[in-house]
């Protein structure tokens, strides 16, 4: 389902590269009650704003057999635009940035991951990186499975 997500999101017209973190079994959050969660961080480039990359995020959801039901339950994907480029915003369909993205190991422990390759190693990432520093959420239930399972992603260009 990830790789899917990761392939639909290579060629939607409008971004130009995708790299991804490796994929990480989670525990769920919430309801408890279900299956363990695979989770990655994707790292997009696109001439998209927020709001026209968010609905492309949920029609990939849609495309995969999303249905939204009871909240925090099982999903077939979900997607989630936690920042962009340093943007802030604040409504019903987007916040930026996610407003739990520092709380949650299943996000926390593959953008940690992410944020170490060079390309973002630059001023740009700083301010992310920083918060990721002082962010402590429990990150015990994530395991990663899927080393390196975006191999053949596009490069990001410089």
């Amino acid at each position: 389902m990830l790789r899917g997500a990761f392939d639909a999101l290579r060629v939607r017209a409008g971004i130009s590269s995708v790299v991804s973190s490796s994929v990480f079994e989670t525990r769920p959050v919430g309801l408890v009650a279900q299956p363990l969660f695979f989770n990655a961080v994707f790292g997009v480039e696109t001439s998209e704003t927020p709001e026209e990359l968010l609905n492309g995020l949920l029609e990939i959801e849609q495309r995969f057999g999303r249905v939204r039901g009871e909240r925090w339950g099982p999903r077939t994907l979900d997607l989630d635009l936690l920042v962009f480029e340093g943007e802030k915003r604040s409504s019903d369909a987007l916040q930026l940035p996610h407003p739990r993205m520092l709380e949650r190991g299943f996000v926390t422990a593959p953008l940690r991951e992410l944020l170490k390759a060079p390309r973002f190693q630059t001023p740009r990432w700083k301010e992310l990186r920083e918060l990721l520093t002082n962010a402590h959420p429990d990150e015990s239930g994530c395991r990663l499975t899927h080393e390196g399972f975006t191999a053949t992603a596009l490069a990001l260009d410089e």
